[in-house]
């Protein structure tokens, strides 16, 4: 039932009236919710500036629930009320929730403890808000409602031992107040927009009047609208035709207010922030453009969590003790938030990309700061903070300690790095940083109620309550407010979109709380317990949307992907219409307008200046990447466009690769023939396998420190030593041989160029069907094709160019495939049966191979196209010109530079061309 239909009611006007009176007239207005508080607000103030007023009286405007604190704290500070009952922070009630629950007989089975909690407070609230407390217990119910009433026993005798109440039950604890004298008391209270009295709100504002309290209520005026009903493509086209539109009133009247209602605004904040920003403020993310927000409010705010100073505030308490993440940490050394920063800011940045080449996936504080001690970058400020929040770290915050004891250590550990940097915080990261300490300030209330914390229990704790606390910096009032359906009850606008009116969205789908017997929630009448009951709460809001602005219009989107939409059936009535017919100018997209003011200029930009020096870094890479693509090996070998590595779990492809060849160069050297390998007893092999493993595992650790240790080395040497028997089982069915070089470094050359390369392993062939020739050997533990070696442009040019650079006698080049289950030999050789496996060009079963006619012809086809690579890459041939198309830029990490996709046009007939 509504306050309207319980209380006499006032006009607006009247209510202002008798508020302009000042403090005197005892006036006091509550309204459901907050937003509608200062809405209120603002609209008086305008009232008495409007009235030529420079100076009045604020107005006694606030929530219902700010109204029955505000009365509970009169009462707890005043000397003569005894009794009073402290209130509970939520904070303390879900602690008071969890223990109840956790000491129960389904606390150990529960998974999420911490959900349970939440939702039982909401079930507690629901419970006293419409009278039904008290047949918790009585009512049939399935377990889930057995095990409620269980905990909500444990927790209200834990609340009266230690002389608590909490927020559920403190219109109750004042109720019995109000006959007190000595309590202040308005002489009018006027309650404005209920559009439901829940039966507590009913008792109090009872309560109230037997206090000798006038209570009336008031709403809005509702105004003469003619709404209309858009139909919109899609969500995405809705949200942009109601920015569009709303852009459009604000310029046509600087004075309107305007409301924009999204139904599921929780989940689309971001995509609102967005559209709105772009549209109300072109260019709104330039350096230096002003903020976005001054135009339009959001009303729904986001997890504290989600905001970068209140993350680096809980990163750098997370390293301070235990194991974090490198993203973590990386994150942390180039943060703002950390003193220092603006002075190292590039050094932090060289040492971010030096890390990332040698740090663990997960590390500690001190392996952090050793790390930084290592990586050959000067960053002292930086080693200062961190050094800094490590000596505190390990002298405080051992055992367990009290809330308000890692409170002040949390302050202590983010004081150690300088937190919050060096620069002044702007408005939003001041006013974040004053609701973070807030939150800080509330987890240290936590010891009223509960147990000692260890550090990790007690960050666990700080970080789910700053999760769970919704923030929404203040921005002052904007002519345009987004709110979801229930915020925009009660307030006025002068034009309003209501949009996602679907019949999915609207009415809203009956949500009964699980821990309380549905039945019962039904006969209390609370509105989401029952479909009945929530059609008719949704009727009653529609019908105020239609009369809440001089303007109303009602949309939804008529598909989503591939799944068609239906209007809700209570807007079917609204008269449709078009948009067209709101005559709503364009708003082009800033690089639109950037785009049509543009002034061309043609530059032929794939070739560069032809490269001075012959001697070329990057090896055999330079020619494969030229092979790819010549921008590519333009960007990465001589403008040095590097990707930033991340570490990776475990070992990664490089990593592997790097202990299989270290293994096998460990065996080699001491085998160094196919003979010693036929003749070797079984136990001696054993033994230089094991200690190939083992020298082959210390030497990656000690290239990639913290990678492998402990049990994982241990396996690794394990795996390590059957791969080389099975390996090694290989080899001994080729014929006679001589390993004559393992790992050897080479000078080579192609077309002028010197480059430096490594050869895995070079064997003589002893014997006659080797006739002295060498098999130049790659090893692999990845996937490899010999097809890359042949035709033009050859995607894998490195083992080519050793053979054409070889002063040996190459009789075959072949790669060493290392897999499980998957050993074998695969290439090309001048003559049968001098690998096993390995076939002559003539017998190749790859197409490419069938353009060669010989091994002779094989080796001059190698020779003519990495010279005609290498000149290509010498005379500054940079461009764009993927091999494969997008497939050779599916993977690469250079598309920003290149912006290979701004020729998706032409690509795509190229495409066609190749596939017929």
């Amino acid at each position: 039932m509504s306050a309207a239909a319980e209380f006499s009611r006032a006009t607006k006007a009247e209510v202002f009236a008798r508020l302009a009176e000042g403090l005197a007239a005892g006036v006091t207005v509550v309204t459901p919710n907050r937003r509608l508080a200062l809405a209120l607000k603002r609209e008086f103030d305008d009232a008495q500036a409007g009235r030529g007023l420079a100076v009045w009286e604020s107005a006694d405007i606030l929530p219902f629930t700010a109204f029955v604190e505000r009365a509970h704290q009169d009462a707890l500070y005043s000397d003569s009320i005894t009794a009073v009952p402290f209130l509970l922070t939520p904070a303390q009630e879900q602690q008071l929730w969890e223990e109840a629950i956790g000491a129960s007989e389904w606390g150990g089975v529960l998974l999420a403890t911490a959900r349970t909690a939440a939702q039982c407070r909401e079930a507690w609230q629901l419970s006293h808000a419409w009278r039904i407390a008290g047949a918790l217990g009585a009512w049939d119910g399935n377990e889930d409602a057995q095990a409620f009433a269980a905990w909500s026993r444990a927790y209200a005798q834990r609340c009266a031992r230690d002389g608590n109440t909490d927020a559920a039950r403190l219109p109750d604890v004042v109720m019995a107040l109000l006959q007190h004298k000595l309590l202040r008391k308005p002489k009018l209270l006027v309650a404005f927009a209920f559009d439901i009295l829940t039966s507590q709100q009913r008792d109090y504002f009872a309560a109230c009047e037997k206090a000798g309290v006038e209570v009336r209520a008031c709403g809005p005026a509702q105004m003469a609208a003619n709404p209309r009903r858009l139909a919109c493509a899609s969500a995405s086209e809705e949200l942009e035709r109601a920015a569009k539109w709303a852009r459009a009133r604000l310029e046509a009247g600087a004075d309107a207010r305007i409301g924009i209602v999204v139904p599921d605004l929780d989940q689309r904040r971001k995509a609102v922030m967005n559209v709105f920003s772009r549209v109300l403020a072109p260019g709104w993310n330039l350096p230096g453009a002003a903020a976005a927000l001054a135009y339009f409010n959001v009303s729904l705010g986001m997890p504290l969590t989600e905001y970068p100073l209140v993350h680096a505030a809980l990163a750098i308490l997370e390293l301070a003790h235990g194991e974090t993440e490198f993203a973590v940490a990386s994150r942390l050394i180039r943060s703002p938030f950390v003193a220092g920063c603006d002075s190292e800011m590039t050094q932090r940045a060289r040492l971010d990309a030096a890390l990332r080449k040698r740090a663990p996936v997960q590390l500690t504080l001190p392996k952090l700061l050793g790390l930084i001690e290592s990586a050959g970058v000067d960053c002292p400020l930086l080693a200062q903070q961190l050094g800094a929040l490590f000596a505190y770290a390990k002298e405080h915050v051992a055992g367990s300690r009290s809330p308000q004891d890692r409170a002040r250590q949390f302050s202590a550990l983010l004081e150690a790095v300088g937190f919050p940097g060096d620069r002044a915080l702007d408005s939003n990261e001041f006013q974040t940083r004053a609701k973070f300490h807030d939150t800080l300030g509330e987890f240290g209330l936590l010891e009223r109620v509960a147990p000692r914390f260890t550090y990790a229990q007690a960050l666990a704790r700080l970080r789910r309550l700053c999760a769970d606390t919704l923030f929404e910096p203040e921005s002052g009032a904007a002519p345009i407010q987004v709110l979801g359906i229930f915020e925009a009850a009660g307030l006025e606008f002068d034009h309003l979109w209501v949009s996602g009116l679907t019949d999915e969205a609207w009415p809203l789908a009956a949500r009964p709380n699980p821990f309380i017997p549905a039945a019962l929630q039904k006969k209390a009448g609370i509105p989401q317990a029952a479909v009945e009951l929530s059609l008719a709460r949704d009727k009653r809001i529609t019908g105020a949307w239609f009369g809440a602005a001089g303007e109303v219009l009602v949309s939804h989107p008529l598909r989503e992907k591939d799944r068609d939409l239906v209007m809700s059936p209570l807007i079917a009535a609204v008269p449709a219409g078009t948009w067209e017919s709101l005559a709503v100018p364009d708003c082009p997209r800033y690089r639109d307008v950037i785009h049509r003011a543009r002034v061309l200029e043609s530059v032929v930009d794939g070739v560069a200046p032809a490269l001075v020096a012959t001697a070329v870094r990057g090896g055999s890479r330079v020619l494969a990447d030229q092979a790819a693509c010549p921008f590519r090996a333009f960007a990465r070998h001589r403008l040095g466009a590097q990707p930033l590595e991340m570490p990776a779990p475990g070992l990664n492809a490089a990593d592997r690769g790097m202990l299989v060849h270290a293994l096998l160069k460990f065996i080699w050297d001491r085998l160094k023939s196919k003979a010693a390998l036929d003749s070797i007893p079984s136990r001696e092999l054993d033994e230089i396998i094991g200690n190939a493993a083992v020298a082959a595992v210390a030497e990656v650790s000690e290239k990639r420190p913290g990678v492998l240790a402990g049990r994982f080395a241990q396996l690794e040497r394990e795996r390590l030593a059957g791969l080389a028997r099975e390996w090694l089982a290989v080899e001994k069915q080729r014929p006679d041989f001589e390993v004559v070089a393992r790992e050897d470094q080479r000078e080579l050359e192609v077309a002028g160029l010197s480059f430096r390369g490594r050869i895995d392993r070079l064997d003589k062939l002893v014997g006659d069907a080797g006739a002295g020739g060498y098999a130049l050997i790659d090893y692999k533990t990845g996937s490899a094709s010999v097809a890359d070696w042949l035709g033009e442009r050859p995607d894998d040019p490195q083992l080519p160019l050793y053979a054409i650079n070889a002063h040996e006698d190459i009789a075959a080049v072949v790669f060493a495939k290392l897999r499980i289950g998957g050993m074998k030999f695969d290439g090309l050789a001048r003559a049968e049966k001098l690998l096993p496996g390995v076939a002559t060009i003539g017998k190749s079963r790859i197409r490419l191979a069938k353009r060669y006619a010989s091994w002779v012809e094989l080796v001059a086809g190698w020779k003519q196209e990495l010279e005609a690579l290498g000149r290509g890459f010498a005379s500054g041939d940079a461009r764009v010109a993927p091999k494969r198309l997008f497939k050779t830029c599916e993977y690469c990490d250079l598309q920003p530079l290149c912006r290979v996709h701004e020729r998706v046009s032409s690509f795509d007939g190229e495409e066609e061309e190749e596939a017929e």
